[in-house]
């Protein structure tokens, strides 16, 4: 990773803040533990698929300009900048606390989703497989998974996930925003190539295992252009299944995703913003549940529409996304059943 200049929005959460007079420092990467007492997190929004989630890890060394989980890291006294992307908090005893959790005679067997906040298949994860050892536990214990991932480190971990589509339940999606290869690089910088994440669905559906693409997040005006592409490439590789969302921008996210913006694409940048606006009431944010993931207005309906139609022609199923059929990750899986994923 090139070392880059340390820059981080205000965190309204401190009392203090640091402004460098002279030459800023760069941002160094260091490592974090959390010893939290559980690792099992509770979701109860109506936007999202799943009830309850794992992250092993805190930040992410991804490092994608428009994630929506910045502004967690303002809560442990980080910036939501180029602290998220270097002052990474792993949980060491993510295994240990999955486990007991399992364990408890309240817990019913729901589906646990891997990368509800930050990627679980960063690069971290190579030499820590703090990922693999929690998957190792969900397959013992016939635990339904679902993961949503950019990182084909998952591909190391094929033995685990076979295990679990053969004798639990398990939903991957990849996720695939871009086409075009120099515009991941701008936005999403250190992560594997489109090109590559297209390699992990084909490998995953060789394997058997029912893959899924994430167009998520859609920046309109900048990757919207590429939804047609990267669904038909989707669904060659072998992905049976897709959902998209539109780009979110809480917080502080709009800082750095500006920033990152103007700097890698400064000819696109106003007319971005403009199309961004266009979804969002006038302003690049709205946080109000049933509209933050897919935005309204004429263009935010011509991505929807977009989306649906091509995804149809393709043969990749969207029926799960509606109002009146439930999200996979929700269902809990029955004793001594196995069901597939649809």
């Amino acid at each position: 990773m090139k070392p880059r200049p340390i820059s981080n929005p205000l965190n309204p959460w401190d009392t203090t803040a640091v402004e460098y007079l002279e030459e800023i420092p760069p941002a160094r990467l260091e490592v974090l533990e959390d010893h939290s007492r559980e690792v099992l997190a509770r979701n109860d929004s109506p936007d999202v698929g799943f009830s309850w989630s794992v992250n092993p890890y805190r930040g992410c060394l991804h490092a994608c300009a428009y994630c929506y989980a910045r502004p967690y890291h303002e809560y442990l006294g980080f910036g939501a900048g180029t602290d998220f992307e270097t002052k990474l908090v792993v949980k060491p005893r993510a295994p240990e606390l999955l486990r007991a959790a399992f364990e408890r005679k309240s817990w019913k067997g729901e589906t646990v989703a891997f990368s509800g906040v930050t990627d679980c298949y960063q690069p971290l994860e190579a030499s820590l497989r703090l990922t693999r050892a929690c998957l190792e536990v969900c397959a013992e214990y016939r635990n339904p998974v679902g993961i949503i991932t950019k990182g084909p480190l998952l591909e190391r971990d094929l033995d685990v996930l076979q295990t679990l589509a053969q004798e639990a339940r398990l939903s991957v999606f990849i996720t695939l925003p871009f086409h075009d290869e120099q515009v991941a690089r701008a936005m999403e910088p250190y992560v594997a190539t489109p090109r590559r994440r297209l390699q992990t669905i084909e490998r995953l559906a060789e394997k058997g295992i029912n893959v899924g693409v994430a167009v998520a997040p859609v920046i309109p005006g900048l990757n919207d252009e590429d939804m047609v592409r990267v669904l038909t490439a989707a669904r060659e590789a072998g992905a049976t299944r897709a959902f998209y969302t539109l780009l979110r921008l809480p917080g502080p996210v709009q800082a750095v995703f500006e920033e990152r913006l103007r700097e890698k694409l400064p000819l696109r940048a106003e007319r971005v913003l403009h199309r961004i606006r266009e979804t969002r009431g006038g302003e690049l944010n709205d946080p109000r549940f049933r509209t933050r993931m897919q935005g309204e207005g004429l263009y935010a309906d011509t991505i929807r529409k977009l989306f649906h139609t091509t995804a149809r022609r393709v043969g990749l199923n969207t029926e799960w996304e509606s109002e009146e059929k439930e999200s996979p990750f929700r269902r809990p899986m029955k004793p001594g059943t196995q069901l597939s994923f649809f």
